[in-house]
């Protein structure tokens, strides 16, 4: 099928603050509360008419730019700014086709990102969450699944930005893509998360039939292998047959990545290591592309994801020693699409998914449906574990979520929540209908518009 083209009319950018129930602590970073990103655009599709989009996307503290001279809001404050550029950028866009639009704009951002002291991770968060709004606007009005969507590239996804590929390969991935019924929930544990009492993690086995573990480590080495032998006693002991991933989130260095590998050859941890399936983003993003991997890793294979900048950063990572990439819906859906068919054109490389406290929702659903099409049986959630069901959205708002997707959420007193209860959540009902994954919508009068500090400013001041 060929692309259509299309125009986008109008675009709308709105946010949620979501307090979180605990405190979650990755790396050096510790947040409570963040807020959500809201985006609905309508658009034009040639030869289709007119269809509305939208999308949603954590704006996650020190996450996309840990710059030490910039505070926690500041970071927010310049997602913000991406996103608010991204759009004025998109709507003055000419016809082109979905790809296309973002392929043309990603210079223009990454342009203008830079001359502001805003490094690419970020500046791409703006330009992924309206992709996502494309995408489901194009699917609705072409009446189409996103799996059909994708296998017959009607968002005309090519290589323009990928040169280490050649323009067969991804139709070919798109062609032989199979969704996965269910994704299995691979369950972030923290560093401040306790293993024991009512939210720690023997209860969260309890609750739900968890085989999958994600396990944040600080870069403290003796206290992170003291955390780590705990950790797996208790795994040993509850879901005998556990999988885990170590997340370091850039608080290593080469030296001290060694000594943690040789310290998981003791007989306390070597459950772990049997069960170990790689390390995530050891280094700082800005020192992983400097050398590379030591060879004293006795063969734990080693991600990336903070590093991830732009679109060559996978094959740049792969040259080094490094054997695999998150899927992030936050990175862009194209980039998670186009390492994907550098993993099919490779040999022992590997996809990963990973969260960003994806609400549950349109974030939690359009990263989910991602991940499954792309045929990833497991991936890190952990929005429902730091934040309490849909958190303040409106309860006709859960309601109607949880109305669209019986088979992903449930109902609680305390209201509508993902439900992790079998350990794995169901993709049918993201895949079987048109559009990107939802059904439902948010409550978009209980949505505050999105402004910058020199607009709050000029606001608070008396005219």
């Amino acid at each position: 099928m060929t692309a259509p083209r299309l125009r986008i009319l109008s675009v709308e950018v709105r946010e949620r603050m979501m307090p979180f129930v605990r405190p979650f602590r990755f790396g050096p970073s510790v947040v409570e509360a963040a807020p959500q990103a809201f985006v609905r655009i309508e658009l034009e599709v040639e030869g289709a008419g007119r269809a509305v989009g939208q999308a949603a996307e954590m704006m996650m503290p020190r996450w996309f730019d840990k710059a030490p001279h910039k505070s926690p809001e500041q970071t927010v404050d310049d997602l913000r700014r991406v996103l608010l550029h991204a759009a004025a950028l998109y709507a003055d866009a000419p016809w082109s086709t979905a790809y296309g639009l973002s392929a043309d704009a990603a210079a223009m951002q990454l342009g203008w990102a830079e001359g502001r002291g805003i490094p690419a991770l970020a500046a791409h968060f703006g330009p992924a969450l309206l992709d996502k709004a494309v995408v489901d606007a194009l699917l609705r009005a072409l009446s189409l699944t996103f799996p059909e969507g994708l296998s017959r590239n009607v968002m005309g996804l090519d290589a323009r930005n990928a040169r280490d590929l050649s323009p067969e390969q991804i139709p070919a991935l798109l062609a032989s893509l199979t969704p996965v019924p269910a994704v299995a929930v691979r369950h972030t544990i923290g560093l401040l998360d306790p293993l024991e009492g009512p939210h720690g993690l023997s209860a969260e086995i309890a609750a739900a039939r968890l085989r999958f573990f994600k396990i944040k480590i600080g870069g403290d080495l003796a206290a992170d292998l003291d955390r780590l032998a705990a950790i797996t006693a208790l795994l040993t002991h509850l879901a005998p047959d556990f999988r885990a991933t170590l997340d370091a989130n850039e608080q290593y260095d080469p030296e001290r990545l060694c000594q943690l590998a040789a310290g998981l050859d003791t007989p306390a941890l070597r459950p772990l290591k049997a069960r170990l399936l790689y390390i995530e983003q050891p280094f700082d993003r800005t020192e992983t592309f400097t050398r590379p991997l030591p060879p004293a890793l006795d063969g734990i294979p080693v991600i990336i994801d903070e590093a991830d900048g732009g679109l060559d950063a996978f094959p740049r990572a792969i040259a080094l020693g490094y054997r695999g990439v998150s899927s992030k819906a936050c990175k862009g859906l194209y980039k998670s699409i186009l390492n994907a068919v550098r993993v099919q054109a490779g040999e022992g490389t590997f996809l990963t998914a990973e969260d960003l406290t994806c609400q549950p929702g349109l974030g939690l659903q359009q990263d989910l449906a991602l991940v499954a099409t792309l045929g990833l049986t497991h991936g890190e959630r952990n929005g429902h574990h730091y934040v309490a069901g849909f958190g303040p959205a409106p309860e006709e708002e859960a309601g109607a979520f949880a109305a669209a997707h019986p088979d992903l959420y449930r109902l609680t007193d305390a209201g509508a929540a993902l439900d992790v209860s079998r350990g794995v959540l169901a993709t049918a009902s993201l895949l079987s209908a048109p559009g990107f994954a939802g059904r439902a919508e948010p409550d978009w009068a209980s949505l505050a518009p999105v402004t910058l500090p020199e607009t709050r400013l000029h606001q608070e001041i008396p005219a």
